[in-house]
């Protein structure tokens, strides 16, 4: 059993928390709204006031929150910041989708405190994380790695070692830009079939019969026709990925596939969309034969 502080409950946090307490940790969980630490108390977490305050003597942090902004305030806000409270020898591990600078830059943080570090952002969402099925891609050097990956183990049914630090946050840019260009693309087609009068259904249906068709881009297809938006990815947070894969590539001119898929979803923004699931941009292109 390892002492585990767990920072960030939101939508993936509390789960990713409540599945180490199943695992038989000892967790101490801290939220900007701690009315959400109370269901994780009442299943033995303890609750802390602060990151510092979770932090203090734990072997491992985890952390999972919105952006580098959020990020940032997590780990080094100048009076509740968890990395100034981490013991030496201890593990930071930060899930959330950030920048592959701020990765590279927190994990130079915690070496200075002497503390090892992993980017370990996920695929997945709400139902494999209830379900242990969430999937690492984890940067970070091979020791901290072996030393966190049975604790890993407890939340996912595969971690990848993707290389030094910032790799994790690198490859989770990259998967959520494919996803994110697949969907724009498909919401765009199907607008295409129904203006030509044609029925969308069956022409995705055939689509994904063929080898071109990803899995993925099958299941957002069928959520796009269904009209069913489940918020399980909001196009808010697609498109600050997106912006995060366009940093890392310089120059637009070197990711002009990243550039066009951000403006649609920056559009699907500007339209009012920005909480809604990602693959509800096919509402960007509406029926003309209802």
């Amino acid at each position: 059993m390892q002492k585990i502080a767990f920072l960030g409950l939101g939508a993936m946090g509390g789960r990713m928390a409540r599945q180490l307490l199943a695992a038989g940790h000892n967790v101490t969980v801290w939220n900007r709204d701690g009315d959400k630490a109370n269901p994780l108390r009442d299943v033995g977490a303890e609750v802390a006031l602060s990151p510092g305050d979770a932090t203090a003597g734990a072997d491992f942090v985890f952390s999972m929150v919105r952006d580098d902004d959020a990020s940032r305030r997590v780990w080094l806000d100048e009076t509740t910041g968890a990395v100034a409270r981490m013991a030496p020898g201890s593990v930071a591990i930060e899930c959330s989708t950030v920048s592959i600078d701020w990765a590279r830059e927190l994990a130079a943080r915690c070496a200075e405190r002497g503390c090892a570090f992993l980017d370990a952002p996920v695929a997945g969402s709400r139902p494999q994380a209830e379900q242990r099925q969430l999937i690492f891609f984890v940067g970070g050097d091979n020791e901290a790695f072996a030393r966190a990956s049975p604790i890993l183990t407890a939340l996912g049914s595969a971690i990848h070692h993707a290389g030094p630090s910032g790799a994790g946050a690198a490859v989770k840019l990259a998967v959520n830009a494919l996803f994110g260009v697949q969907v724009a693309s498909l919401a765009e087609l199907i607008g295409m079939i129904r203006r030509s009068g044609f029925d969308p259904t069956k022409a995705i249906d055939i689509l994904g019969a063929t080898p071109v068709c990803s899995p993925a881009a099958k299941s957002a297809a069928a959520s796009m026709l269904a009209g069913a938006f489940a918020r399980m990815f909001p196009i808010e947070l697609v498109e600050k990925d997106f912006g995060y894969a366009q940093a890392a590539a310089g120059e637009p001119q070197n990711a002009p596939m990243t550039v066009a898929a951000r403006a649609v979803f920056r559009r699907a923004i500007e339209q009012g969309f920005a909480h809604k699931n990602l693959t509800s941009v096919v509402d960007l292109y509406p029926n003309p034969n209802p």
